[in-house]
């Protein structure tokens, strides 16, 4: 790993095409100039509350998983701030875009959904902690990337730019430290159990959470089709 800063680097590194496809994904563009329909965000919000439940289900394994007391108690305070801050935001931004907590919490879950979440659930229940947060990193840590390459963009934030909340949210000085802390838990992680002979096993888990977060995008961006 001598010629990456981290773990995440290197995995990232490894499966550009995918990365690509995620990170400069058409509905994360549309976020950027502005133009991405409305019906195609409400849903989107809707379905990224649904996967902060089982975001929450992940740290709760997490923290069952963990080799010690303080991974533990570092799992448990990623919980907590999920079933509680988190959650509460998410329906606050709900709320702004005219979704009520009730019409958010009772929706269905799109298979999309269904399937980056139980991908990461079966990958942290089927391996160990590495396991989970490899399947997890495309979210904690890709999103601070995106917000900050999209606040960096002539429209990005600006004032006509109905997304611009939601870009200055993941481009700012918080979330950034959520995502710094998520890569050093990573290899923090790596240097507890990972070995050359695992790690195509590992890069695979990635490549793979990456494409179903390029799938949750897209989710959001065929509601209007």
């Amino acid at each position: 790993m001598s010629a990456h800063s981290s773990l995440f680097d290197r995995l990232k590194s490894d499966s550009l095409p995918e990365w690509k496809s995620y990170a400069e994904h058409p509905f994360v563009e549309k976020m950027a100039d502005g133009s991405l329909p409305r019906e195609c965000f409400q849903h989107y919000l809707i379905q990224d509350y649904l996967f902060l439940i089982h975001f929450a289900r992940a740290y709760a394994l997490a923290v069952y998983k963990a080799p010690n007391l303080e991974l533990m108690r570092g799992c448990l305070g990623g919980l907590t701030a999920i079933l509680g801050e988190e959650m509460h935001l998410h329906l606050k931004l709900c709320k702004e875009w005219g979704l009520s907590a009730e019409e958010v919490e009772s929706a269905p879950e799109a298979k999309a959904t269904m399937a980056y979440t139980r991908y990461v659930l079966e990958a942290g229940q089927a391996g160990d902690l590495l396991d989970l947060f490899t399947a997890l990193a495309p979210c904690m840590i890709g999103y601070a990337e995106i917000g900050t390459r999209l606040s960096r963009l002539p429209n990005g934030l600006a004032d006509d730019n109905p997304y611009k909340v939601w870009i200055g949210e993941y481009a700012a000085d918080g979330y950034l430290e959520v995502a710094n802390n998520a890569k050093t838990m990573l290899d923090r992680l790596g240097e507890m159990s990972l070995t050359e002979v695992r790690y195509p096993c590992l890069l695979e888990l990635f490549r793979q959470a990456t494409r179903l977060e390029a799938d949750f995008w897209q989710m959001g961006l065929d509601i209007s089709d």
